[in-house]
């Protein structure tokens, strides 16, 4: 929402401004300037990527234009899988706890936590760990090595997106001269009209720079900053998952590895240690009690 009403008050100074200037709006409608613009950063940002990201590009624009980041709910189921599978760590057999982490579509803790059940990256990372817990040969630190370098990997994969609408954006303005340097040659080509066609053709090539630098600035780089923003807190998931289960291999009480894991979410963002507390006692009874 803020990306929309951000670019409603850009738009709206920028032909405010010129209009109270004495300019005229239909002097900037130049759609086939628009076209070279816009079909060259569509082509430059169809050969820089490959097809999968060019489908998560557009999975992550929604993403940035609905501001999809995590909210405490997902915390919380985040933070109450995680409690009740150390809880039964500690006092289930091993057939019992691989029983969930082997089919967790099927298995009533993750479908007490259906945050977590529906991010499937999430969830996979949740079981591969646990099940290594379970294996009981790896050590803390290796076990941490091992979480930081796939958490790299996973940050990496998410933020292609950005590089990808980066690359177009820092290419718009020069797309934008090419696109006037085109008017240009145009402009040129009636070197013998009145000076009122041939300042129209002058402007209408300059128009392509301004879009051009418009489009990079004004559009695509907060867009891509939007990007960035929401993916990186999506991954503080993982965060969460590494330190609590770090703690809780460390020799921590499932109620101690939650706090070691609470304590890396922003303070804004934080759900408090009550609301932890009660999700312990009562998973998922958050979400019920919001929507009754």
């Amino acid at each position: 929402m803020n990306i929309v009403l951000g670019f409603v008050v850009v738009i709206g100074c920028m032909l405010g401004g010129f209009m109270a200037m004495g300019g005229h709006v239909e002097a900037l409608v130049q759609p086939f300037e628009l076209l070279i613009i816009g079909g060259a950063a569509l082509g430059v940002f169809v050969m820089s990527n490959p097809v999968k990201t060019i489908k998560d590009t557009g999975k992550a624009v929604m993403e940035a234009l609905k501001y999809s980041v995590p909210h405490e709910r997902q915390y919380l189921d985040t933070l109450g899988i995680l409690y009740t599978l150390m809880r039964d760590l500690r006092t289930k057999s091993r057939n019992e706890i691989e029983s969930h982490i082997d089919n967790p579509e099927e298995s009533e803790l993750f479908l007490a936590a259906p945050t977590v059940l529906k991010n499937k990256d999430l969830t996979s990372f949740i079981c591969d760990y646990v099940r290594l817990i379970i294996i009981g040969n790896a050590r803390p630190h290796e076990i941490e090595a091992l979480m930081d370098e796939e958490i790299q990997t996973i940050s990496h994969d998410k933020l292609k997106a950005y590089h990808a609408m980066t690359t177009v954006s820092d290419a718009c303005p020069a797309i934008g001269i090419i696109a006037a340097v085109l008017g240009v040659v145009k402009a040129m080509g009636a070197i013998n009209e009145s000076p009122e066609v041939l300042g129209g053709l002058i402007g209408a090539a300059l128009v392509g720079t301004m879009l051009g630098i418009f489009l990079s600035y004004c559009l695509l780089a907060p867009i891509a900053g939007n990007i960035k923003l929401v993916r990186t807190k999506q991954n503080r998931l993982y965060v969460i998952v590494k330190q609590t289960l770090l703690a809780y291999m460390n020799g921590s009480v499932p109620q101690v590895a939650l706090e070691h894991g609470r304590k890396t979410i922003s303070s804004y963002e934080r759900p408090s240690i009550d609301a932890v507390e009660q999700e312990m006692m009562n998973p998922g009874g958050g979400a019920d009690a919001k929507a009754a």
